[in-house]
């Protein structure tokens, strides 16, 4: 295990169900970083025990966000470039499938049952809704400019949809195909994330150096979290990706430009520490004991291993040229 030379800051100890981990997380770490490449057009795989690249996954062009299907049993790729999804058999590691996702597909967001995908299409500005077993598109809603960011309420009811033009989250119903609510966020919202009950809505806001806090139940902004970095300008600090802990207690925002990664108590919804990661810390992933948080570095071209016991970045892993997504299989 090789630190890096960064001298971290001196930050208080951090407490995960009343214990202090102090046992290497990367010597724990299992499981499998699936990192997708934009410029490779080819997925990276990491050994997160052994921190090492041991193969790479053919895929088609400009290789995006990922999800796996619900049953765990795929891996569903985003593909800009080539206009669809491509599906990935996650025991063979093979393409077992394509599926048409319409104009420079972004994000997406699966149904429970993995029936419906729902997409962001960039250029026609628009959410697509897809039919798995068809592989066809079932409806098209007009949500403004550059839609990005894609996810289902936890009632699978409502889909939300970011406008990076508009700066507005769009509220769909996903029966009637209806916007049902316009949330006014910061400039250029990119990601979402919900909070494991439900209940808030969190979007980052790149341009504005923030985190909206949106109530799902009536479509408000309860709060707004700004993140300052010491010796970063604002206009450096671009967060983007951001995930949540099982209990739902911390939140992870990847800073973009300013190469860290925030740990945010969300009751609180303050910054509690900061990691050091790579140039353009873009996306973030747990693993399943959430002792290690792996961070996407898109312009470094590789990714970040976080200790989340202890704010320290642990090693460094170079991936595919341009990396997007990261996704931990166990």
């Amino acid at each position: 295990m090789n630190p890096t030379p960064h001298r971290p800051r001196r930050w208080p100890a951090i407490v995960i169900a009343g214990v202090i981990a102090v046992a290497s997380p990367l010597a724990r770490a299992q499981g499998t970083a699936w990192v997708s490449s934009e410029r490779d057009h080819a997925l990276t795989l990491v050994d997160l025990r052994t921190q090492a690249v041991i193969g790479t996954v053919p895929t088609c062009k400009r290789p995006r966000h990922m999800q796996p299907s619900p049953d765990g049993r795929q891996l569903l790729v985003a593909c800009s470039d080539a206009h669809q999804a491509d599906v990935i058999d996650l025991a063979s590691r093979r393409s077992v499938r394509r599926v048409p996702l319409g104009e420079d597909p972004e994000l997406f967001d699966l149904s429970a049952d993995g029936r419906t995908l729902f997409v962001s299409n960039e250029e026609d500005g628009e959410l697509g809704v897809i039919d798995m077993a068809s592989g066809k598109r079932q409806a098209s809603v007009a949500v403004g400019g550059e839609p990005e960011g894609v996810k289902l309420s936890a009632d699978g009811k409502t889909v939300y949809v970011t406008s990076e033009v508009a700066s507005r989250v769009q509220a769909v119903d996903v029966a009637s195909g209806r916007i049902v609510a316009q949330i006014a966020v910061g400039k250029r919202p990119r990601r979402l994330a919900l909070t494991p009950d439900g209940n808030q809505l969190w979007v980052s806001n790149e341009l504005d150096a923030s985190v909206s806090v949106i109530d799902t139940r009536t479509h408000t902004v309860l709060a707004t979290l700004r993140f300052e970095v010491k010796g970063v300008r604002p206009a450096d600090i671009t967060p983007v990706g951001l995930t949540f802990t099982r209990d739902g207690r911390r939140a992870y925002v990847a800073l973009g430009r300013a190469n860290h990664v925030a740990f945010v108590d969300a009751a609180s919804r303050t910054v509690t520490h900061l990691a050091l990661a790579g140039r353009r810390a873009w996306g973030v992933a747990l693993t399943r004991d959430e002792r290690t948080l792996v961070v996407v570095n898109g312009l470094s071209d590789d990714i970040t291993l976080v200790d989340t016991a202890t704010a320290r970045p642990l090693k460094s892993v170079r991936v595919g040229r341009v990396p997007h997504t990261a996704v931990v299989i166990e």
